[in-house]
This record gives structure tokens, C-alpha cells and sequence, in this order.
């Protein structure tokens, strides 16, 4: 018989983040603190509230160690198993599945953006450990939609078209930047002919699955940024301080952050003697 398929997880941390220059200069954006942790703990949190053991973090050539330098020994003991790869060239989201297909072979994958920040983690991380096949995303409702992959549903809530960044919306559901797929995946991302905007859209994934009938969607409630400008990374800073998202981050995490702060004290103490 052969072996169920596990859930995978990656992250999706790659790209210059000149909106955020010069803060950006010198540090990923998923680096930069979002009130009391990095911003990529904030989607490593869904991952891991999700009981996924296996993280791929999809970097920029510039940061290609920082981020397992960081989070590698910090999560080895709880039995999360942390690595990277490079994105040389932002090319769209739908290539993290070109880039971590040999990471993901057999399994399913979970692909969360690494800028952005959801208040309600518990409806995809739930969504994630029910997974059994197909292809899940989740919306909000959001008052610019014309900015996002936009999701339109039939009377029962059945998705049943999504068309990326439409001049004339036909609905104000914004596809969110978490998506979780079954192995068909991978197929559909060899498949993928660059858009007019020269990328891999994660749309024509989504609509490849919602061709087969095979797409779910969950509507998330609470706030949803994308930390990506100067103006919603403070929303997001803020977000996080004002809703206590730490607090709502999964013990694991927080005693890994623990742990790795009682070594960095230790360091600390041995260079001032």
C-alpha cells in the first residue's frame, strides 16, 4: 500500500522589497520585526498550528542563509524541519511549486505569502489539517478587489470563476495568500505559460483545479495585510500589537523563541566576560 501523503509547507520570502527600501537594504522584509517576532513567524505559525513538519522557505538570492541560520536550530528540537531555496528572479507565486518540487515529491503543499499577516489563523491552519485533495484557497472581503486575484461564488458558496486583478470586479472576494493543493500541483506548475505580466500566476493554478471541479474556499474573518508598503507594514505592526497576534502564536513557537533566547543570552554573557 502506498503511503498517505503528508502535508509540505513553503513559504514564499523571495523578491527585492524595494517598496520598503532602505529598510529593505540590508534585510529580507520577512525579516523585519512585526511588533514582537520577525514577519515570517507569522505564517510559519499557520504551517506549524497546522502540524506541519516540513518547511521550505523560497528566498532571494541575497538572504539565501539568514532565514534557516535563524530558524533551523530554533525549531530542530521540536522536530521541524526547516530548509530554504532561491528564487533568482521573482517570477510569480506559482513558481514556488517549480522551485520546491523536488522538497515536495509525493506530498501535498501548503503555500503561504511571507508578507502577509491574518488574523484569523485558526480557519486555514483547520482547513490545512482537514485537507484530503483538490484545491483549497481562502477570500476576504476587501473593498479594492480590482488590486487581487478576485473569486466570484454561486448561492451555496461554490467558487465559480477567479479572474486575476479584474478592471470591472465581479465580486469584492480577494483570493488571500494561502494556498493548499494536493500533488496535482506540481503538473499544473510545469505546465504554466508566463501571463502578460511576464509571471506564473497562482490564478491559473487555482483555475486549473476549479476546471476540474476540485476547488474549495474558506472566507477568513478578521483583518488580512499584505505587508508589502510602508503604510501597511505599520498597519500590519500595529495589527499585531492591537489583536495580541502573538499571543495567539502556537506554544511551539514560543518556547523554541524561549529557548533560543535563553542561548543568545548565554552567547551575550560569554562575550562581555
Amino acid at each position: 500500500m502506498a503511503n498517505k501523503p503528508k502535508m509540505k509547507g513553503l513559504i514564499l520570502a523571495g523578491g527585492s522589497a524595494t517598496r520598503l527600501y532602505p529598510c529593505t537594504a540590508q534585510i529580507s522584509k520577512q525579516m523585519l520585526p512585526v511588533y514582537k517576532a520577525p514577519m515570517i513567524f507569522y505564517p510559519l505559525n499557520i504551517l506549524i498550528k497546522a502540524e506541519i513538519k516540513d518547511i521550505l522557505i523560497i528566498v532571494s538570492p541575497a538572504h539565501s542563509g539568514r532565514f534557516v541560520n535563524l530558524l533551523e536550530p530554533m525549531f530542530r528540537d521540536f522536530g521541524i524541519r526547516i530548509l530554504s531555496t532561491v528564487q533568482e528572479v521573482p517570477n510569480g507565486i506559482a513558481e514556488a511549486f517549480i522551485l520546491g518540487e523536488g522538497f515536495i515529491g509525493n506530498d501535498n503543499a501548503t503555500l503561504i505569502l511571507g508578507d502577509n499577516i491574518f488574523e484569523d489563523v485558526e480557519t486555514i491552519a483547520k482547513a490545512i489539517k482537514n485537507f484530503k485533495s483538490g484545491g483549497h484557497v481562502f477570500v476576504k472581503e476587501v473593498t479594492d478587489p480590482e488590486r487581487f486575484g478576485v473569486a466570484t461564488v454561486d448561492k451555496k458558496g461554490n467558487v465559480i470563476n477567479i479572474v486575476e486583478k479584474p478592471k470591472k470586479p465581479k465580486s469584492n472576494l480577494a483570493v488571500a495568500g494561502a494556498y493548499v493543493y494536493d500533488n496535482k500541483v506540481l503538473e499544473f506548475a510545469r505546465k504554466l505559460k508566463p501571463s502578460i505580466r511576464g509571471e506564473l500566476e497562482i490564478t491559473d493554478i487555482n483555475r486549473a483545479y476549479l476546471r476540474r471541479k476540485k476547488l474549495k474556499m474558506n472566507i477568513v474573518n478578521g483583518e488580512w495585510l499584505d505587508a508589502g508598503t510602508p503604510d501597511a507594514y505599520l498597519d500590519a505592526c500595529n495589527l499585531a500589537r492591537e489583536k495580541r497576534l502573538y499571543d495567539n502564536f502556537d506554544p511551539i513557537i514560543k518556547k523554541a523563541i524561549e529557548k533560543s533566547r535563553e542561548r543568545f543570552k548565554e552567547q551575550a554573557k560569554k562575550m562581555l566576560r
